[in-house]
């Protein structure tokens, strides 16, 4: 079950409030508004502004059961919206859950030096928290932790390759750096063979669970393994991880999750992101996907990997045939990232992916000043065609609206 300790760390989440809502009591009600879009058990976010939604809760309206709402911390909770159709609303009224009626469907378990996500019973992913040890005959360099490895379809299908031989440091998801400057030096936090840089997991097992979503918070550091006489800190890192338990019951089951980075400086000097094709979220596709014709890549501006190179989109698709299955994973950019919708780096000949905003050029991250990026993942058996990744982006990135009566 979920702790207040577990509670009180989504106190360091970074996702941003639509509206804030107070003066409530249990009684109280609101309208979601489906706005432009159709919806279907699409993520809600209900943020209240003076601590009153801390009581565990559920709702419900007069044309279906209550749904649990799952409360992230003393100002915001979270339910998944079954169906509302473009431009309808539906009221709902807040109330307390009787003890006695929790129900977990998803979990986060610190497992020794990893974390493990479930969801309806089905493994989601494990965040690799300890180093990990690579395969016999790599440099010890290349030993990396804090990293996503292996993401999962529904069915158990691992559509991710960690530590593969022909690019030894990209590892499932991860987040490091290429091509920077700090304090006159230039150390590559991702290609760490070259021992200029590199990313370690400072501490992990943050976890949180409930009857809507599971996850936990992580944290990283980026050194400059090139600075004398010592290495020197140059970010820290956050990340987030949060699952939802809204796909894996559809008719084509898909897990859905998000990754909120924040980096901030550790010392008073900036980092410098100079113009580069890579660097930043980074996604290695499945062993089996490897080679010019191993998957396929699909953009939301229909792109695909012979002219999708440095083009701009809102999601990508990576899909293609594992262990004789069809599996396919998308990855969705927020409308609020930096250089939204960012540029991609798309390999031609390897499942390697890129949201690389420093391909539009040279920017900072400075001290005093968080740098969020956040991120959706679609991992789904079959293909996930092009029109329910739009749907379900609309859902991401144009949200219900909420409104307090």
């Amino acid at each position: 079950m979920n702790t207040p300790r577990s509670l009180l760390f989504i106190l360091l989440a970074f996702i941003p409030a639509i509206a804030f809502f107070g003066g409530l009591t249990a009684s109280a009600s609101f309208v979601v508004d489906a706005g432009d879009f159709d919806r279907h058990n699409a993520i809600v976010e209900v943020h209240f502004k003076d601590g009153s939604g801390r009581d565990i809760l559920k709702i419900a309206d007069i044309s279906g059961p209550a749904l649990p709402l799952q409360m992230l911390d003393d100002h915001r909770g979270v339910f998944i919206l079954p169906d509302l159709k473009a431009h309808k609303t539906r009221t709902f009224e807040l109330q307390q859950r009787a003890v006695g009626q929790e129900k977990w469907p998803v979990s986060a378990t610190k497992q020794g030096g990893k974390i493990v996500l479930d969801s309806a019973g089905h493994p989601v992913l494990n965040y690799q928290g300890d180093k990990t040890d690579p395969p016999a005959g790599y440099d010890p360099a290349y030993k990396r932790g804090g990293y996503l490895y292996p993401v999962l379809t529904p069915s158990g299908v691992n559509v991710t390759d960690d530590y593969p031989a022909n690019h030894k440091h990209h590892h499932g998801i991860w987040s490091p750096w290429t091509k920077t400057e700090f304090e006159g030096r230039h150390p590559d936090f991702w290609n760490m063979g070259d021992k200029t840089g590199t990313v370690e997991p400072v501490d992990f097992g943050h976890e949180f669970w409930g009857a809507v979503c599971g996850g936990f918070i992580a944290h990283h550091r980026m050194v400059d393994l090139s600075a004398k006489p010592e290495p020197k800190d140059v970010l820290n890192e956050t990340w987030q991880v949060i699952a939802y338990d809204c796909g894996p019951h559809a008719s084509e089951p898909y897990f859905i999750f998000d990754l909120t980075i924040t980096q901030t400086c550790a010392s008073s000097s900036p980092l410098t992101l100079e113009k580069y094709r890579y660097g930043g979220l980074g996604f290695r596709g499945a062993k089996q996907w490897d080679g010019k014709d191993g998957c396929e890549v699909l953009t939301s501006e229909g792109k695909t990997r012979a002219n999708g190179n440095e083009s701009r989109g809102r999601w990508v698709r990576y899909s293609g045939m594992i262990d004789g299955k069809p599996a396919s994973l998308a990855i969705f950019n927020a409308p609020d990232d930096f250089r939204f919708p960012q540029p991609m780096r798309i390999f031609p000949d390897q499942p390697f992916f890129c949201y690389a905003p420093e391909q539009l050029g040279e920017f900072q991250i400075v001290p005093g000043k968080p740098f969020v990026q956040r991120y959706r993942f679609i991992v789904a058996d079959g293909i996930i065609s092009a029109d329910e990744l739009n749907r379900l982006w609309n859902d991401y990135g144009h949200p219900p609206a909420v409104a307090f009566k």
